[in-house]
């Protein structure tokens, strides 16, 4: 029997959102509507290439590939074809259901008992949790938040065993927002060849660098920019592009034989992906309306990370952060006289005095995490600005009766 922990970040976020009059728990970008997505392409919503028009007339069966839509393939391709080195077709990518599901194919078809992976922390739950239920031993690859939660290659080395199979990123990464370079993703990459290590990174806030410029040398490109055959790549359109509604993610790789296990592991929980969704999908990343689209969340991204450094700042006596380089989340460490605060204790009173929903770090990103909470700003400025106002509010009535975090 498969043992996997508690997922405790949906946990936590099922169970508490109904009370939540603002939510600064999700980790994507403002949601996008398909009236909106229709007119960033300039069309009106009743134009032919509609998705919800076009498939009026299609019979629903699986589609006409197992892989995903042709149409909706070649725009993810299109996405990394600005990278010499990560150019890749159609043929090399897979979608699913949203990138948790990616995720899962990856390691269900690549990993098991008798294996060792090695897992950049902290980061998504799901990237060490499932190959440790799947019977894999997993070795934390711990960054520091001194370093601003940068990785040490040379730590890398050290965790190796004879038996590693693989090593896990998460770039950018969650919860901290922190991205992991173009100088150090090649030596994670050069480490690997060495030892014939697989590679495997969740991309899914790729292209969200609302810190970084593009012309930056350090600019982090995909995993698959680097041409190594055992590297492996997901991605979904859930959290940089808007879409959490429509399930589409995917897996994308160099290697055929990677994808031909993952397509067999695939057909093990799903055949196929909604019509309807990859055809939003394939909508949303062509080439016009994905730029468009990337530029309002960028901007919007960019907006709402002064808004919460402001908060920051005006509460620095208790409160501080790496501050993030990507993505629509954040990691804040509360203290009072110098000691962390209960996390735990923190998120719950702040929901019940005020009606605001965190993500504590302790509970839902492991021990170490004491004191710190995740917090998402990637929704309007004005619920954002709303959040932290009723939360500014809950310090100031209610912070010195929040308990310390325990030794």
């Amino acid at each position: 029997m498969v043992k996997l922990d508690t997922f405790e970040i949906d946990h936590w976020i099922l169970t508490r959102s109904p009370g939540a009059k603002h939510n600064l728990a999700h980790s994507y970008s403002l949601p996008a509507t398909i009236q909106e997505l229709s007119s960033l392409g300039n069309d009106s919503v009743e134009y032919a290439d509609n998705p919800l028009a076009t498939t009026l007339s299609l019979p629903m069966n699986y589609g006409p590939s197992f892989t995903g839509l042709e149409e909706l393939r070649m725009n993810i391709a299109a996405l990394y074809a600005s990278e010499s080195e990560a150019a890749i077709s159609p043929n090399n990518i897979i979608t699913t259901p949203g990138a948790s599901l990616a995720n899962f194919i990856v390691f269900f078809a690549l990993v098991g008992p008798g294996d060792h992976v090695i897992v950049q922390y902290p980061t998504y739950p799901q990237l060490y949790s499932l190959p440790a239920g799947l019977g894999a031993e997993v070795s934390l690859w711990q960054a520091s938040e001194n370093n601003h939660w940068q990785l040490d290659v040379e730590q890398l080395e050290r965790l190796i065993q004879p038996n590693t199979k693989m090593i896990v990123l998460n770039n950018p990464q969650n919860p901290t927002g922190a991205i992991i370079t173009k100088s150090t993703l090649g030596k994670i990459v050069d480490l690997a060849r060495r030892h014939s290590i697989t590679v495997f990174s969740d991309e899914i806030y790729r292209a969200l660098f609302h810190s970084i410029s593009p012309t930056d040398s350090e600019y982090p490109p995909s995993l698959l920019s680097f041409g190594y055959e055992k590297s492996v790549v997901t991605c979904s359109l859930s959290k940089t592009f808007s879409l959490a509604g429509i399930r589409v993610g995917w897996i994308a790789s160099h290697s055929s034989s990677i994808l031909d296990v993952c397509l067999n592991a695939r057909s093990y929980t799903v055949i196929a992906v909604s019509q309807i969704d990859e055809r939003i999908a394939a909508m949303a990343l062509e080439p016009v309306r994905q730029r468009e689209l990337m530029k309002r969340n960028l901007g919007l991204a960019k907006h709402n990370l002064e808004v919460v450094q402001s908060f920051i700042d005006q509460h620095s006596s208790i409160c501080e952060w790496v501050r993030p380089v990507a993505g629509p989340v954040g990691f804040v460490k509360f203290s009072r006289n110098g000691v962390a605060i209960d996390d735990v204790q923190f998120c719950i009173l702040a929901l019940e005095k005020k009606g605001v929903l965190l993500v504590p770090g302790r509970k839902c990103f492991g021990e170490m995490f004491k004191g710190y909470v995740r917090l998402g700003f990637g929704q309007s400025t004005q619920a954002l600005e709303a959040a932290l106002e009723a939360l500014a509010a809950f310090i100031s009535e209610d912070y010195e009766v929040v308990p310390l975090a325990e030794p």
